[in-house]
């Protein structure tokens, strides 16, 4: 009984003892593989370090051996080199210094002459270049001296009374300067200059009237469109009223009677007053030549009034060659022959270029005496008739094309101003005429820069409030 009581209480305890048993067998089996996995790869490593050490013993005996043979094959190059040199102090008779010396000698020489020859080279090139940089100094002189000049002739300046006064001018977005533009022909410059804007126009006829309408703009204050309209239209009547003047005064200057010329021609004489030919006064040119001729038919004892009247009378086609095609002096001819000239006189203006053959003494003196005025120091200039030519082609360019009411050249030749009637010219068909104006002009002038063309077409519609 009691054995039985013992061996039932001790059974567990030795189930749990052999389950430690079995539990400690089994972490000894499980290190015991881990030993075994380590040390097979330690094995291994041992052997790939062995294998690597193997290989660079290998690669060390190989370089030794390459080093050897390196030091092997210097040695006999500087066998070589120094045999070498002996052969050759030995054929030149030489020795190693001997040769340097003289090949230094040769060297120097060699670079001597390359040096003279580089130094001519030099020296010509600069003397080439100087020249060329003269010149172009001189050109740049002269084109700067002409520039001035241009600048004189085709533009006029305008005192404002005060900064305000420009934006008056201007208008509301620019309206009131656009008037003006369109309805004078004239560019309107307003820049940062204080108190002063600038007229720019190659015809001075036209900016002259566009002066005074600025000026009675000004006086007034009230600038806007149709004020622009009103004081341009009186003063183009100043300006016409200037011009029989200026004639007068011309006919007066040569001890000619007024009345016994037409009233148009003196007219006509007169806006020569504001031409120039040359960069000289057209008008101005008229006078002194009357003079001279008058001065020389005295001398050879020919009546010396009808030879001022020819001799004052021979440049009046200028003030139309604008309007009708043909050479100036056949126009003043016609137009003189109209307004009841002598024959005498016509002669002598159609002859005073040689394009027709002088038969009088008074076509003659009148010959010699536009020579004598035009070719005095400092009376002429070509480069502002070829300009004022220029201009004048382009207006004519745009003129020829169907439904165009006004051209203006304007910015010294850089835009045509195109206005174009709105009931005959669409919108699409101011585009072709833009279009068309810039070819022509393109293949027929030749310009500096660039021209751009302006087509403007406008409609006004206006009432009246009774």
């Amino acid at each position: 009984m009691g054995i039985a009581a013992g061996t039932g209480s001790g059974s567990p305890m030795l189930l749990a003892a052999l389950v430690l048993v079995g539990a400690l067998g089994l972490v000894m089996a499980a290190a015991w593989l881990m030993v075994r996995q380590r040390r097979a790869e330690l094995d291994r490593r041992e052997e790939r370090l062995m294998a690597e050490l193997h290989r660079l013993h290998s690669q060390e005996d190989e370089l030794a051996a390459r080093t050897a043979e390196t030091e092997r094959l210097r040695t006999e190059l500087g066998e070589l080199a120094a045999e070498r040199r002996r052969s050759l102090e030995r054929t030149a008779g030489l020795t190693a210094d001997q040769a340097r010396a003289e090949l230094v000698r040769a060297e120097q020489s060699a670079a001597r002459r390359e040096a003279a020859v580089s130094v001519r080279e030099i020296e010509r090139q600069a003397k080439a270049d100087g020249e060329q940089r003269a010149r172009e100094i001189i050109a740049s002189s002269i084109q700067r001296l002409a520039s001035e000049q241009t600048a004189d002739t085709v533009v006029t300046s305008f005192p404002l009374p005060n900064e305000e006064m420009k934006g008056r001018i201007i208008g509301k977005e620019g309206r009131n300067i656009r008037a003006f533009e369109a309805v004078t022909g004239v560019n309107l410059i307003v820049d940062d200059t204080p108190g002063l804007v600038q007229l720019s126009c190659f015809d001075p006829v036209r900016r002259e009237a566009a002066r005074l309408t600025l000026e009675a703009l000004v006086a007034d204050g009230r600038i806007h469109p149709l004020r622009i309209e009103e004081a341009h239209g009186r003063s183009s009547e100043e300006v016409e009223r200037l011009c029989v003047r200026a004639g007068e005064d011309a006919l007066l200057a040569i001890g000619a009677a007024t009345g016994e010329s037409a009233p148009e021609l003196v007219r006509t004489l007169g806006t020569l007053r504001y031409r120039s030919s040359y960069g000289q006064n057209v008008l101005g040119h008229l006078v002194e030549s009357a003079h001279i001729a008058g001065m020389m038919a005295a001398e050879l004892g020919v009546d010396p009034e009808l030879v001022k009247r020819a001799a004052l009378l021979h440049d009046i086609g200028k003030a139309l060659s604008h309007r009708v095609p043909g050479g100036h002096a056949a126009i003043g001819a016609e137009f003189a022959r109209r307004h009841g000239e002598s024959d005498e006189v016509v002669h002598a203006i159609e002859a005073h270029h040689g394009e027709v053959e002088p038969r009088t003494l008074e076509a003659v003196l009148t010959q010699a005496a536009d020579a004598c005025s035009g070719g005095r120091p400092g009376a002429r200039r070509e480069s502002v008739e070829a300009y004022v030519r220029r201009l004048e082609r382009l207006e004519e360019i745009a003129r020829s094309h169907d439904g165009v009411s006004k051209v203006f050249a304007m910015q010294a030749g850089r835009e045509v101003r195109v206005m174009v009637q709105p009931d005959v010219v669409d919108d699409v068909r101011a585009q072709v005429i833009a279009r068309e104006v810039a070819k022509q002009v393109r293949e027929e002038l030749t310009y500096p820069g660039q021209i751009r063309i302006t087509v403007v077409r406008e409609s006004r519609a206006t009432e009246f409030a009774r």
